[in-house]
């Protein structure tokens, strides 16, 4: 641990040299990226100034302590107050993930369960909204198509923080771990003989590309569409067509955006999807060419997986991946989630510190 708080320290000492370097504000970009850097590394540095200073007390007080019994006296606290400094130490020594502030693009998909799965798929959007709403969070429905009993067959929010998130705060650092396939067991609105049935919907969240020289779109690669907006039952929403569906050719890919009034609204939405969709491909490609040892135990559940149920009868929700559960069911879904997500959260922490303490090979 020494020779990466050293390296931090360095690192911290360096970023200081160059922000004082007059020559270095004449480029904005430079001093941006310099300073969020300076600003990430403070409370490790401040940590690791503190764990340096109960190590060098705890040495004197023992080096003391043969000639002077006050001394001796101080030892076990001393001791007690390194083990504390050493472990908070440790936490921000986590490599911590570069896409935390970012915004997110969360899809919610109705799956197996007919109806009842599109209604459900309602409820997670609403649960999702109101939890951007009790953060603080701006979100806003980009695409969505709705069932005919209300629910929603697929539908697409953006949800962005306003100002600048503090760690573990941002939109990405809390809602990353809500990709999978979350389970439903309750007695559908649809059912006359009050069976509990179990469907399902998918939940996919990506973070937003910030600059979009991160993803190379080229003109040629795409292919765009426009068409008439339309409602349940092909209701004409709009006389004109505003809808805009892009096709990038060589992945694939399709995305469409009908929720704005303007074509070209509609097409920035839809580009910012798709640059949000291949710059996952790319990071899902390079984890999955990462060794497993690496990877965290939360972040490497296939998205396929069932992650979460959620009981109506019982009032339940439980996490499979965490082993979290509570019978607030009807909390959650109002919006209360921090619980279940801080039970991601720290079994990703307890992994990475786990992998800390491993023994380098």
């Amino acid at each position: 641990m020494r020779t990466s708080v050293q390296s931090i320290l360095d690192e911290y000492a360096d970023l200081e040299r160059r922000l004082a370097d007059p020559a270095v504000h004449f480029d904005l970009d430079l001093v941006r990226t310099l300073n969020k850097r300076y600003a990430a590394l403070s409370a490790t540095v401040a940590a690791a100034r503190a764990w340096q200073a109960a190590g060098d007390d705890l040495g004197a007080a023992r080096e003391l302590a043969t000639e002077d019994a006050g001394f001796a006296a101080e030892v076990p606290a001393l001791e007690a107050t390194l083990v504390q400094a050493e472990e908070a130490l440790r936490r921000l020594l986590i490599p911590r993930d570069p896409d935390d502030d970012r915004a997110v693009i969360l899809e919610v998909k109705a799956g197996e369960g007919g109806d009842e799965s599109a209604l459900f798929a309602g409820d997670l959007l609403r649960m999702y909204l109101r939890y951007a709403e009790r953060r603080g969070w701006q979100a806003s429905v980009e695409d969505a198509t709705e069932s005919d009993l209300g629910g929603y067959k697929d539908v697409r929010v953006s949800i962005r923080s306003r100002g600048a998130p503090g760690p573990d705060e941002g939109p990405w650092a809390r809602l990353k771990y809500e990709g999978g396939v979350h389970r439903v067991q309750r007695v559908p609105v649809t059912e006359s003989q009050g069976r509990i049935h179990t469907s399902a919907a998918g939940v996919l969240v990506m973070p937003e590309v910030q600059d979009v020289a991160e993803v190379d779109l080229q003109p040629a690669d795409l292919r765009i569409d426009v068409y008439r907006s339309s409602g349940p039952g092909g209701q004409s929403v709009n006389t004109t067509d505003s809808a805009v569906r892009i096709t990038h050719l060589p992945s694939g890919l399709v995305v469409s955006c009908q929720n704005e009034k303007s074509q070209l609204q509609n097409k920035e939405a839809a580009l910012r999807v798709l640059r949000a969709r291949l710059r996952q491909l790319a990071q899902d490609e390079a984890d999955a060419d990462a060794s497993a040892a690496r990877r965290s135990q939360v972040r490497t559940v296939d998205r396929s997986e069932r992650i979460r149920t959620y009981n109506f009868p019982e009032n339940r929700v439980s996490d499979h991946r965490t082993g979290y559960k509570a019978y607030n069911l009807d909390v959650v879904l109002d919006g209360d989630l921090d619980p279940v997500v801080q039970s991601a959260l720290d079994a990703d922490e307890a992994a990475k510190l786990a992998e800390l303490a491993r023994p380098a090979p």
